[in-house]
């Protein structure tokens, strides 16, 4: 009986090392998998101005985020080059980086405590606030005029909390629309079925036109990521310090596409 107990521990503490030991090669792994296939896969958007956006002519998707995932293939890789990007939207970012579809998310994926516990985020690359896009003919000047207005938003974004947030702070009641992606939602401000736009204001900069405008209103100050998975310890380490050590140069490149 006695043998056999310590055979039983034997076999735990077994396991235990064992499982410790897949745990940290499959943290470790990320960034060697990467180098050993050549190519980072990063989840971008395609439909966002000046941050990406699909080039209708080349079918290349340009902006800030691209630039951004372009310098850290080449810190990984040595080739800026050496990179494959995959449309993503707010609702799709998330489940496509848990499939192992692709590697990092580079898509304006704001920092939050709920989404900490999901996902690991490097330092703040870019920092921004949750606007209002409104057309001229509504003469709304605050968010306080809009009592009862329906505001389109994107699907599975921070941006219906802020706004629900700010209006009852202002005694407010305001419904709103979710879309699935923010040409959509632009469509829909067009044709009058929403009455404002509402994402974070250098987004909103994107679409504005002559019959619309920006608020002077700014709610909530967002804090854009590059996402990891939980479990890719080394390789989200990499990331964080890839955005410590070239703050000064993503800067300048967010100045570059005019944000």
């Amino acid at each position: 009986m006695v043998f056999r107990k310590s055979l039983l521990k034997l076999a735990a503490l077994a396991l235990g090392a064992c499982v410790a030991f897949t745990s940290a090669n499959a943290a470790e792994g990320k960034l060697e998998a990467i180098k050993a296939k050549g190519e980072l896969v990063v989840g971008v958007k395609n439909d966002v101005p000046h941050y990406a956006l699909l080039d209708q002519a080349t079918g290349e998707i340009k902006g800030f985020e691209v630039d951004v995932a372009k310098m850290l293939a080449k810190s990984i890789l040595g080739d800026e080059n050496k990179i494959k990007l995959v449309a993503v939207n707010a609702k799709t970012r998330g489940p496509l980086l848990d499939n192992g579809s692709i590697d990092a998310v580079i898509a304006t994926f704001t920092i939050t405590p709920e989404r900490k516990r999901v996902y690991n985020f490097s330092e703040p690359y870019y920092q921004d606030a949750v606007g209002l896009l409104v057309l001229k003919e509504k003469n709304y000047k605050s968010l306080a005029d809009m009592n009862g207005a329906t505001i389109g938003v994107a699907q599975a974004a921070t941006t219906k909390k802020v706004i629900n947030t700010a209006a009852k702070k202002i005694g407010i009641k305001v419904k709103f629309s979710e879309f699935p992606d923010y040409p959509s939602i632009k469509a829909a401000l067009d044709a009058k079925r929403i009455d404002a736009f509402s994402v974070d204001k250098s987004i909103l900069l994107g679409y504005k036109d002559d019959n619309n405008e920006i608020l002077p209103d700014s709610f909530d100050p967002q804090s854009y990521g590059i996402v990891t998975k939980k479990d890719d310890a080394n390789f989200s380490n990499y990331v964080n310090d890839f955005v410590k050590q070239n703050k000064t140069e993503i800067d300048a490149l967010a100045k570059k596409w005019g944000l």
